[in-house]
């Protein structure tokens, strides 16, 4: 069974410890980017690339106002993982549903 290529990409994206941390911070509301890399203790070079594997995942949305990128949560690569989850468990649940029925019959 093979990944719609939205969910690879996204997988991918949170592999990275550094990456997660920032979506974790990014979860209170939009930051700079000089502002997410202060405690990561990388820099703003590495923020950005992060920042554009999360953007391409479509989990994390940049703007430039002025010299000020910000960084805030997009919905739409964690609708591609919840939705690719909720099949895989839907499939899990089924299947635990038959071996129920089954066991219930052996008895």
């Amino acid at each position: 069974m093979s990944e719609p290529p939205g969910v690879e990409r996204v997988l991918r994206a949170l592999a990275d410890p550094t990456r997660r941390v920032i979506v974790e911070r990014l979860t209170d509301g939009p930051l700079s980017v000089s502002a997410l890399a202060a405690p990561l203790g990388v820099t703003l070079t590495a923020v950005a690339q992060h920042l554009q594997l999360l953007e391409e995942a479509g989990l994390v949305r940049t703007e430039k106002t002025g010299r000020v990128r910000s960084c805030r949560l997009e919905p739409g690569g964690f609708a591609v993982l919840e939705r690719w989850l909720a099949e895989r468990r839907s499939i899990h649940q089924m299947r635990f549903d038959a071996l129920g029925e089954m066991l219930a019959r052996d008895k």
